[in-house]
């Protein structure tokens, strides 16, 4: 018997989806054509924005594109904002855009070097607190010049291909690498074997954690490091190391308290740390990584080399600023793959599976932006903080940002914060009096990365010209607190930090038990001592 087509509807809308959550979404869409009419558009785009961080939790049981997309179109059939203005936000935010299609393919394509880096620190020492500082340290590093998704999927695959190799090797009859396994079940083990492989869990999922907080503590340190970051900087007419510098004051000392604590999880044994890798299996894991090397002979080699000059190339290019970020992604692919031979469109077009569907969300970002800036839904909570003086207008953008981070996505509120606040300083340099430009135009100079802006200053007469020091000043200093505060507390939940959502829901986490209540309390220490460190850091250093 054929089912209604109603109920094929509702089985086909949003997939697998729960039910509740479909129906959610349901009347998501059917209350705000009626808020509009009844409320107004303040009132109703105020909604629409509640429901799409709603979406942005719930990320778990729906990718928030469909879902998000969805609101977003509706926004603009019933009038809160335009196609022009959505077009206008995403023609402004283009250098972000061929971030993520560009730089995250090219890294795609370094996986190889970036295994192998992971490997030998796994493989050849024995230190579980320096493996574990050295993976927090490598994924910091490494996500501060490439993307931090790559880097953490390339951890997870190392993880997850020497905990199959293991498994079906205890799983064989008779110690062989033959024969069928199930990883996510150890019923048919001996009971040390399984004891055993509890451990190796455990130790695997407290380096998955500490190099999936070292990418959030070195993401936060350049432009590349985050895609807020680069939409931070290129709406402050930051290069590379301009925006490294200014962030410095709080990214340092945050960056030293991540480490520490990386130390002092594993020294005392707390919040789910400590656990050690059991010797037969360290044997194991070093001659299999021993017999893949020697599998790969010259070629394999040759291929490491080349990704690792590449890699210089890629530090050197952004370091320089020898093109926009995306431009100089796009080199990465062409190098990599002409010279490691990857010819076949089938081989190039998994690289840029990775980052399109989060590039397509990132549209949807600026949509609903554009509803903030169509409706000033912000108008009133930027107003109220910026009313604050001194630190402690620092201190609330901060922490403003930090808790949004922490439960919504940290692209969306950096995008959000950034451009709101823009806007409030364009309309403070339309009040100065004895200038001839209008406040957009005298901002799009001071925030142009091809002129000085001590030169903009000078230009200008001399009064008027401290005032536009003074309120660019603080501009910065509000820049960077949003910077931060959008990345380092967002390492509370999955929610707040992509390559944590990403981890979480990859094959690898069912096999070493992380849900999501473990990731968060593996995280809670990281939480507690960066964010406090960090808000230290801001009102004393900015």
């Amino acid at each position: 018997m054929t089912k209604p087509m109603a109920k094929t509807f509702v089985d086909t809308f949003l997939g697998q989806a729960p039910q509740w959550y479909k129906l959610t979404i349901i009347a998501f869409l059917i209350i705000n054509p009626i808020l509009l009419l009844t409320a107004g558009p303040f009132v109703a785009g105020w909604a629409l924005i509640a429901e799409f961080i709603f979406t942005l939790t719930m990320a778990l049981k729906c990718y928030p594109l469909p879902v998000g997309g969805l609101l977003a179109m509706e926004a603009v059939i019933i009038g809160l904002t335009t196609p022009e203005i959505i077009y206008h936000e995403a023609h402004k935010n283009f250098e972000v855009i061929l971030l993520l299609i560009f730089m995250v393919a090219g890294i795609y394509f370094m996986k190889d070097f970036l295994q192998f880096t992971f490997t030998r620190i796994l493989v050849n020492v024995r230190s579980k607190k320096i493996i574990a500082l050295l993976f927090c340290f490598a994924g910091a590093f490494l996500s501060a010049f490439l993307d931090a998704l790559t880097v953490t999927a390339v951890i997870m695959a190392v993880a997850l291909g020497f905990y199959s190799v293991y498994h079906k090797y205890v799983s064989s009859t008779g110690g062989g690498l033959e024969g069928s396994h199930d990883l996510s079940s150890d019923m048919h083990l001996k009971e040390q074997n399984r004891e055993e492989l509890r451990e190796f869990r455990a130790f695997l999922r407290n380096l998955m954690m500490h190099g999936a907080v070292g990418t959030a503590l070195g993401g936060v340190c350049t432009l590349v490091g985050e895609p807020q970051n680069l939409l931070i900087g290129s709406e402050m007419g930051w290069h590379f190391v301009p925006f490294m510098i200014n962030v410095m004051p709080v990214t340092l000392p945050v960056f030293f308290v991540g480490m520490l604590t990386c130390l002092a999880v594993e020294q005392f044994k707390i919040f789910g740390y400590g656990a050690t890798l059991p010797g037969n299996i360290r044997s194991f894991l070093f001659e299999e990584a021993m017999r893949l090397e020697e599998k790969q002979g010259q070629a394999g080699k040759l291929k490491l080399i080349i990704q690792a000059l590449t890699g210089v190339w890629l530090i050197a290019a952004l370091a320089f600023h020898l093109a926009a970020v995306g431009i100089i992604g796009l080199s990465v692919i062409v190098i990599l793959t002409s010279f490691t031979g990857v010819i076949e469109e089938s081989r190039l077009g998994p690289a840029f599976e990775e980052a399109l569907p989060f590039t397509a969300l990132l549209v949807v970002f600026f949509a609903v932006v554009a509803v903030i800036h169509s409706q000033q839904l912000f108008a009133p909570i930027i107003e109220y903080v910026l009313s604050l003086h001194g630190q402690h207008q620092l201190m609330a953008y901060y922490i403003a940002n930090g808790l949004l981070s922490s439960i919504s996505d940290n692209v969306f509120v950096a995008t959000v914060y950034i451009s709101e606040t823009k806007i409030h300083f364009v309309h403070l340099l339309n009040s100065i009096p004895g200038i001839s430009m209008t406040g957009q135009a005298l901002m799009d100079k001071l925030t142009d990365p091809h002129m000085a802006r001590a030169d903009v200053i000078a230009a200008l007469p001399q009064a008027a010209g401290e005032q536009v020091h003074n309120i660019m000043h603080q501009f910065d200093k509000l820049a960077v607190a949003i910077n931060t505060g959008t990345n380092i507390p967002s390492v509370a939940t999955p929610n707040g930090q992509a390559a944590f959502l990403f981890l979480l829901t990859s094959a690898l986490a069912p096999v070493i038990r992380l849900s999501y209540g473990r990731m968060v309390m593996l995280a809670l220490p990281y939480t507690i001592t960066m964010s406090i460190s960090g808000l230290i850091a801001v009102d004393l250093f900015l």
